[in-house]
């Protein structure tokens, strides 16, 4: 489905801008959703487009088709186009500066000819456990399930036919912006999931690199691994240009045209920092959507390694400390839907939006313990809690009150849960300190919800507000505005604070006492049910 959301934004000389290409434009591949939106040259979203897309699972493995790359950034940039049109009777016709961010991590192989070798391997996908486990032991270095290199392992450990005819790997963003411009290139913040950063170089490690090219020697790749591996660049560095080919690609009715000036390309992690203006040390952010994950720029370095814990980069290079669970809102989605079904049948109309918010605000009503109910909301593996393939479940002990509330409570409870066992790596075992979290995502969109369970999950004050209104679509597009607009020797920091975030307005919740009690007692028994979710994998 592709959507187009008009955002109002009566601003002088906006069709000017347009038609002079002072904007910005950012497209993010979400899990679910495509977006892209343009910003003028004071960086608010003047219009956006979207395309509804889901991933398949296809012999065991979670994918996306390239036909379905392309048809919905098509899709996506369409509605993006009519939108202008709409609200400023202007063809999009070009744009200063481009942007192109995605799911992070995965596995896209191609050989010398640009053939893709293997269907592309998602984020969501678990299966390389024992090249994730050989290669973090190797390296001392937590290296996740998800990551590109743990990907590459696991198909040379498995001895696949195409290790020894790949000549090129990258993520979903760096495909696409290959595809855009013709250079194979990553942001440091994207390329950091693929493989260990070095962030006094800013390039990938090379003491792991060369670790890495003697594990393998003689088992089948053509090429040392620093040539497989895309190009590493921080923001605010020159990318590219969108070439006539990656115009077509993107528009094949060839209204756009070529000649944009293309950012280096970033993972949503990325762009959830810029959009939460979180890239500054001691702060962090929380981004729910299919995945949920906390992004934390660190002081310095992690006094060990902690397989609960990845370390990354912000887009500008610095040290972050990511806790990333592969299972959000997605059984929430499933429950709403539920839910929505049941109020049809009684005759009740009631559109996706009213049913979230109904559920959601009952769920402030629930026990703060989870009442004994419990709920486990996993649809794929999870790393953190050692769980290879996913199993829902929602349980409760005899004599518990089955009521909405505390129903609606446990379920966003089970979605915060194993967020909060990272956090607690952090927070009490490493001692990281924060000035402020930020959260955003679709879980946050009901205004104090999940906010406030959120902030007694991790017992430090939340804030949302319009920082990121428009998601990491927005994001990118900063980053790309950040490329043409930046001062000389500015900071990624100084530009977002000084200037694209001046003035914002936020909310701030601090934490209950009676929620983190609350969310502590259900961290327990969350934890004491944990064999039971692993057996429900395990017997069906």
């Amino acid at each position: 489905m592709t959507m187009t959301e008009t955002v109002e934004r009566p601003l002088a000389g906006t069709r000017e801008a347009i038609e002079q290409g002072r904007t910005a434009l950012g497209i993010e591949l979400g899990s679910t959703r495509i977006k892209a939106v343009l910003i003028g040259p004071g960086h608010e979203a003047i219009a956006v487009g979207s395309h509804d897309w889901e991933n398949q699972f296809v012999d065991r493995t979670w994918t996306y088709s390239l036909d379905a790359v392309w048809s919905g950034l098509q899709a996506c940039f369409a509605a993006l186009a009519a939108d202008v049109r709409e609200q400023y009777g202007v063809e999009l016709r070009g744009t200063g500066a481009l942007g192109v961010s995605a799911m992070m991590h995965g596995y896209l192989a191609f050989d010398a000819e640009g053939e893709l070798l293997t269907p592309f391997r998602t984020w969501r996908n678990t299966n390389t456990g024992d090249a994730s486990e050989q290669l973090s032991e190797l390296f001392g270095y937590n290296i996740p399930h998800r990551w590109s290199i743990a990907h590459l392992y696991q198909a040379v450990l498995n001895r696949e036919e195409h290790v020894g005819r790949l000549a090129h790997l990258t993520t979903l963003a760096g495909y696409v912006h290959w595809k855009l411009t013709g250079q194979q290139v990553l942001g440091v913040g994207d390329a950091s999931g693929v493989f260990p950063i070095d962030t006094a170089t800013g390039g990938y490690d090379a003491g792991m690199l060369a670790q890495f090219d003697q594990l393998v020697a003689g088992r089948g790749l053509a090429s040392p691994l620093a040539e497989l591996l895309p190009a590493v660049l921080p923001a605010g560095e020159a990318a590219g240009t969108l070439t006539a080919d990656g115009a077509r690609l993107l528009d094949p009715s060839g209204t756009l045209q070529p000649g944009a000036a293309l950012c280096p390309p970033e993972g949503d992690a990325g762009t959830g920092m810029v959009a939460t203006n979180s890239v500054a040390r001691r702060t962090g952010n929380v981004s729910a959507g299919t995945s949920i994950f906390a992004m934390i720029v660190l002081d310095g370095p992690l006094s060990r390694m902690h397989p609960e814990v990845d370390l990354v980069t912000t887009p500008a290079g610095d040290l972050v400390a990511m806790v990333h669970c592969n299972n959000g809102a997605s059984e929430l989605n499933a429950w709403a839907g539920l839910f929505a079904e049941f109020a049809t049948a009684l005759g009740a109309k009631a559109d996706t939006n009213t049913v979230f918010e109904t559920l959601f605000r009952a769920a402030l009503d629930g026990a703060p313990d989870g009442g004994g109910l419990m709920a486990f909301n996993n649809l794929s593996g999870e790393p953190i809690t050692k769980l290879h393939e996913g199993r829902p479940l929602f349980l409760r002990v005899p004599g518990s009150s089955l009521d909405l509330a505390t129903f609606m409570r446990t379920q966003l409870y089970a979605a915060l849960a194993t967020l909060r066992i990272g956090m607690d790596v952090l927070q009490k075992a490493e001692s990281v300190q924060l000035d402020r979290m930020f959260a955003h995502g679709g879980l946050f969109k009901t205004e104090g919800v999940a906010q406030k369970l959120l902030a007694a999950a991790i017992n430090t004050p939340v804030s949302v507000g319009d920082l990121a209104a428009e998601g990491g679509a927005w994001g990118i597009a900063i980053l790309a505005a950040f490329l043409t607009d930046r001062q000389p020797g500015q900071s990624l920091d100084d530009f977002l604070t000084g200037t694209v975030f001046a003035g914002a307005r936020l909310d701030t919740a601090a934490p209950a006492a009676v929620d983190v009690a609350g969310f502590d007692a259900f961290m327990q028994r969350y934890v004491a049910a944990l064999p039971v979710q692993q057996a429900a994998v395990d017997h069906s």
